[in-house]
């Protein structure tokens, strides 16, 4: 939104109960989480509807939402499988369907993908997470050739190692052991952050990052 009328940001909490929160008079910032489920095409396009109705306008959608299991191919649960095409790639794609109708009455419109840097290369025992996330970012590449002379600007963020809970659960061989030395997800908002607030003029296709403990890749 207009930074006359603040900034209002909208949470697509999947999995998890819908909270409201509300700023205080004049302050800056309007947040409200939206329940959604499972990122299906009905749940998403209620969850954008709601966040319309809240705040009469959608001019940035950040895809975020992103699960991973590792290990070899043939060991992989038919579970985690599903759910790693269902949320990585199917859930951005429902997200942009039911956010784009949206954004294209903005006159400042952002789609920006969390892919990853195994959306550029493939690496071993992340087979089908390299799948959902390179359909991530060829997804993401095809809509700025359909949208770009229609003003939205389509953007894929591609991180390296990032320290957070995301695969430590058991069974989806991550853990803690590996995450000294890796990137913050404040590290990750900043680059979002940069890519937002560039002049209209010009748009950033991919920005991919490490933390300084991965090895180059040439």
């Amino acid at each position: 939104m207009p930074a006359e009328h603040g900034t209002a940001v909208a949470s697509l909490m999947v999995g998890r109960a819908s909270a409201f929160h509300g700023a205080a008079p004049g302050s800056a910032l309007y947040a409200v989480d939206v329940f959604c489920g499972l990122p299906t095409g009905g749940a998403v396009d209620s969850a954008v509807a709601a966040t319309v109705e809240r705040f009469g306008r959608l001019d940035i959608l950040v895809a975020n939402a992103g699960v991973g299991a590792y290990g070899p191919f043939l060991e992989l649960s038919p579970e985690h499988l599903d759910e790693m095409i269902d949320v990585n790639l199917k859930g951005t794609i429902y997200a942009v369907r039911a956010a784009l109708p949206h954004l294209l009455e903005s006159d400042a419109a952002d789609v920006v993908t969390l892919a990853s840097e195994a959306g550029r290369r493939g690496f071993p025992g992340e087979a089908v997470y390299c799948a959902s996330k390179f359909g991530q970012v060829g997804f993401t590449r095809a809509l700025d050739g359909e949208l770009r002379e229609r003003g939205v600007r389509c953007t894929n963020v591609c991180p390296g190692g990032v320290a957070t809970d995301f695969a430590l659960d058991d069974g989806r061989g991550r853990s803690p052991e590996v995450l000294p030395g890796m990137m913050t997800a404040e590290d990750v908002a900043e680059v979002v952050m940069f890519v937002l607030t560039r002049s209209r003029n010009h748009r950033i296709l991919e920005t991919a990052l490490r933390p300084m403990s991965e090895a180059s890749w040439g």
